[in-house]
């Protein structure tokens, strides 16, 4: 099966590449920005608390524990790269492509 362009499968997990979009009115999936996914979320960035929006929404929409959600790249920055450790990747990036891949998506 073929994987949109922000989703990689990595030995540890899933690997997103997004693009937040934070103090929005609704939270989800608002198609693409390059090749990273645009995720929409109602809290502001200041202060971390995008950041720990995101992965309690990531967490949501994978079903996976907050625990096992880290930022890997661009904590200060809207364009991000996270990853998601899961012992079943496929698995996980199927259940990601269903809940993330279709735009006003939660």
């Amino acid at each position: 099966m073929t994987h949109p362009p922000w989703l990689r499968l990595r030995v540890e997990g899933v690997e997103l590449s997004l693009r937040i979009s934070p103090s929005s009115t609704r939270e989800g999936a608002a198609g693409l920005y390059g090749d990273r996914l645009r995720l929409r979320l109602r809290q502001v960035a200041s202060g971390g608390l995008a950041n720990q929006a995101l992965i309690v929404f990531l967490s949501r929409a994978s079903g996976i524990p907050r625990s096992r959600i880290r930022i890997v790249v661009g904590s200060r920055s809207r364009s991000k790269t996270v990853l998601l450790s899961t012992d079943d990747p496929q698995a996980l990036a199927l259940r990601l492509g269903r809940s993330l891949g279709r735009p006003g998506g939660d």
